[in-house]
């Protein structure tokens, strides 16, 4: 579908588009090239972003590694396909557990440590997808990872930022194994300076050479196990042993003729379904894209969809509503009557009728197409890093509450509410775009923000992902530096409690686009990579 857009809209930033029959798009170089090399050597997209991804765990180790979760949404030549990824609760974990550790009062699983480790799940999610869609031998997809942690890479700015950030952590520099792996000589690593992980090639030769069975069910699980009796955590290699992905059916809303697919919970991808089926019931085309009207609708619908979500999503089998019930037209459009456009409100939940992360994105000029979240969740995840291995563990479990009558409360085996959510978007049945907007709960704001840029104002992908952006965060809304002054203090005057300050690494997200052109053979892709992280887009 070669959609209308504005190939010169712009906004300041040293990036265009990206046009290609294969591309690969991450936020960092050595991913996007490790994808293109074996899409070089006849792999798949789905080969391209499983090599990606791996090498995603070294270069960016703040935002994810081996110990990660993982979802995607791939369109597999035929149809769409979802992959749930994300880590269960080990056996032991009870609302008593908790309260017996941590004291009557805790209401979440602590933030870092071995009891915010929930199973990994994205070596799994690896293994899913090479075995359904794979082209090349899986150890071939783990090779350039392999190589860069033995041989080291020079650290780059962005990520570097992040790193120094955290190394003033007590709460990481004290997990075990935390130092020993990413404070060499004791701090975070310098810009350009070489950083290497030799610990963690030991561990990808193992999955390579066993297709991930010695992560889950052998000398890495029981490594995980002792480490974590060693250290007070639950963890078990019968818990690790336990674990498979799940293949899941994404769930989809359709807006302005197109069709936007997101992971069904226990993910928070219905967030953004839910405030664009609000925005749908406006004109927004007619508002100026980067005016008062406009962004004060935007961030109203969110509100909503952020109400509903925090109340309701959780683990499917424990949710009192369905996704189905959630985005009820009817229903939508009586949460949209609320939206008042001379004011700002605080909105609960309504009743619905009864019944850190790292993204990226690969296509091939076949028609796969791959659309990739891969998380430790905050920054560095738990902290916890099994030695031996360059094994960092995320802190998922965290997302838990301790809440007997939430949906998300915790329980053995049961996965946590997820905030890592990658997208799609159809026009009628076929695809049209694999993308995703990194940064906590920026990602449905993100996927929402620059959807209407795309469908409603005809701004090309690289230019809806230049844009400034807003995100909702606890009641307040933070803009982005570049935001258009007048908008903002017309949102302030609205009543919008309105903080401008700039973070280029999570606060407004960072995204990565792959659009469609035509007969991917012929006409191929414009990829799109985000100047607010080190990454690129790369094709041939």
């Amino acid at each position: 579908m070669n959609h209308a857009f504005n190939w010169s809209a712009g906004y300041p930033s040293q990036r265009s588009p990206v046009f290609a029959r294969n591309v690969v798009s991450t936020s960092h170089p050595l991913a996007a090239q490790a994808g293109l090399k074996v899409l070089s050597q006849g792999g798949s997209a789905v080969d391209a972003a499983i090599a990606a991804a791996a090498m995603m765990t070294l270069v960016e180790p703040c935002s994810n590694g081996l110990g990660s979760d993982m979802f995607c949404i791939l369109w597999d030549g035929k149809q769409l396909q979802g992959l749930n990824a994300s880590g269960c609760a080990p056996q032991a974990w009870t609302p008593e557990y908790f309260h017996r550790k941590y004291g009557k009062e805790a209401t979440t699983p602590p933030k870092r440590g071995w009891d915010s480790v929930t199973v990994p799940g994205a070596v799994a999610g690896w293994v899913a997808m090479h075995k359904r869609y794979g082209k090349l031998p899986f150890a071939d997809l783990m090779a350039p990872a392999i190589e860069v942690a033995e041989r080291g890479y020079a650290v780059p700015v962005i990520v570097q930022h992040k790193w120094t950030a955290a190394a003033g952590l007590s709460e990481l520099t004290s997990q075990p194994g935390f130092a020993q792996a990413f404070l060499p000589h004791g701090r975070a690593p310098h810009v350009a300076e070489r950083f290497s992980l030799p610990a963690a090639a030991k561990t990808l030769r193992l999955i390579a050479q066993t297709q991930g069975e010695a992560f889950y069910r052998g000398e890495i699980a029981a490594a995980v196990e002792a480490y974590a009796k060693a250290h007070g955590g639950a963890m078990t290699a019968a818990d690790m042993a336990a674990y498979q992905p799940e293949w899941v059916t994404p769930i989809s809303r359709d807006y302005r003729g197109y069709t936007l697919h997101e992971i069904p919970p226990n993910g928070q991808g219905i967030a953004a379904l839910i405030a664009l089926g609000i925005v749908e019931k406006f004109d927004i085309a007619s508002m100026p894209v980067d005016g008062l009207a406009s962004q004060h609708l935007q961030i109203e619908a969110m509100k909503l969809a952020f109400a509903d979500v925090y109340k309701y999503v959780g683990e499917p089998k424990t949710m009192t509503l369905t996704p189905e019930q959630m985005l009820d037209d009817g229903y939508l459009a009586e949460r949209a009557r609320m939206i008042d456009p001379k004011r700002a409100q605080d909105f609960g939940p309504g009743h619905a009728p009864k019944g850190g992360t790292i993204y990226l994105t690969a296509a091939d000029e076949q028609g796969m197409m791959v659309s990739f979240i891969q998380s430790n969740y905050m920054g560095f995840g738990s902290g916890v890093v099994v030695p031996g291995y360059g094994l960092s563990l995320q802190n998922r479990g965290h997302c838990f509450t301790l809440d007997p009558t939430s949906a998300n409360l915790v329980g053995p085996g049961k996965r946590p509410f997820h905030t890592i959510i990658p997208a799609f978007l159809t026009h009628q049945g076929a695809p049209v775009m694999s993308f995703g907007v990194m940064g906590g709960d920026m990602q449905p704001q993100g996927h929402m923000q620059t959807v209407i840029r795309m469908l409603d104002y005809q701004q090309n992908p690289q230019a809806a992902c230049d844009a400034p952006r807003w995100r909702v965060n606890a009641g307040k809304v933070h803009t982005e530096n570049g935001f258009n002054a007048q908008t903002v203090q017309g949102l302030r005057d609205l009543g919008h409690r309105v903080e401008s300050f700039n973070d280029s690494y999570q606060d407004y997200g960072a995204g990565q686009f792959i659009w469609r052109l035509g007969d991917p053979a012929i006409e191929g892709y414009a990829a799109a990579s985000d100047p607010r992280r080190d990454g690129q887009a790369a094709g041939f």
